[in-house]
Order: C-alpha cells, then structure tokens, then sequence
C-alpha cells in the first residue's frame, strides 16, 4: 500500500506543522506495530520539515539504542542520562537545545549538527523512547516545535498503549 504526504510550501512552521502532523497522526493510526509508525514518522518529519536529523531511541534494559531514523549515520547507544537524549529519558521532560556545543555532556554524534530538541515517548507514564531531531543550524527549535511534537509523540502513545 502506498501512502502519500501532502507537504506544504509555506516556509511558515506553523503552517508546515499544521499541515503535516494531522497526515502522520492518520497514517500512524491504522498501523499499530511500533517500529513501523516510527520509520514513517522519522521520514516524514525529516522530508516534511527539512530537518537535518529525526531518528528514535528505544529504551533496551538500562540504555538507549538507535531505532528508526532518517539522516546521516548515528551513535548506536546512549547511556541514561547521558547527553540530551540520556537526560530526556532520565528525566522524562523535552529538552529544547539552541546550541548543542553549550549543552553540557553533549553527545557529537555528527559535527554537523548545532541544534537539537529530544522528546520523550511516553507509555502509562514511563519512557519507551526518545523522538531525538537534529538541525545543522544554531537556534532552530522552540516552543512551537515541542509542542507539535509532544502532539505527535502523544497520539504514537495512544496507538501505543
């Protein structure tokens, strides 16, 4: 079955956001395996935004491991609160990074990338995962950006749970 993404133009990010999440929520809400919904939101998000990086980190015994993704190569594991994901999971909250090199503990996965925001993927109340997106510019997350992607990760853990 082929499914089909209608991507805005506007270069407006709210616009982009309001066009794009209500097509990836739809697409995630007939398919209940994991993996699968996180490979269609990494790509979409990555081609529907123009992110640098969107991948997911699962929660495996007491680390995060690389699941879904869509951009360069990437760190394998990363340890509880290590760098921005660790910490994300640790303390279960979004973690909006304007310059990742004054983050404390960062993680250099790939030199390219400047900015950062990790949200945490929630299943009654404990993290699963982290929905981690890179950009290869200083300063390019904000509220508006974690609060359409909490939305997002919020109905995945509807499907979920």
């Amino acid at each position: 079955m082929a499914e089909e993404l209608h991507i805005s133009a506007s270069t407006d990010k709210i616009e982009k956001y309001e066009s794009l999440i209500p097509q990836v929520e739809a697409l995630i809400s007939g398919e209940t395996d994991l993996v699968a919904n996180l490979a269609n939101i990494a790509a979409a998000l990555r081609y529907g935004m123009d992110f640098f990086w969107v991948g997911f980190y699962m929660v495996k015994e007491d680390q995060l491991v690389l699941g879904p993704f869509q951009g360069p190569i990437a760190c394998t594991r990363i340890n509880r609160g290590k760098g921005v994901c660790g910490q994300a999971w640790d303390q279960a909250k979004t973690f909006v990074v304007s310059d990742v090199d004054a983050f404390p503990g960062h993680i250099a996965c790939s030199s390219d990338s400047k900015s950062e925001i990790v949200v945490p993927i929630k299943i009654n109340g404990a993290v699963i995962g982290v929905l981690d997106v890179d950009s290869d510019e200083l300063n390019s997350f904000d509220a508006v950006d974690q609060k359409y992607l909490e939305r997002l990760m919020n109905s995945l853990s509807d499907i979920c749970s």
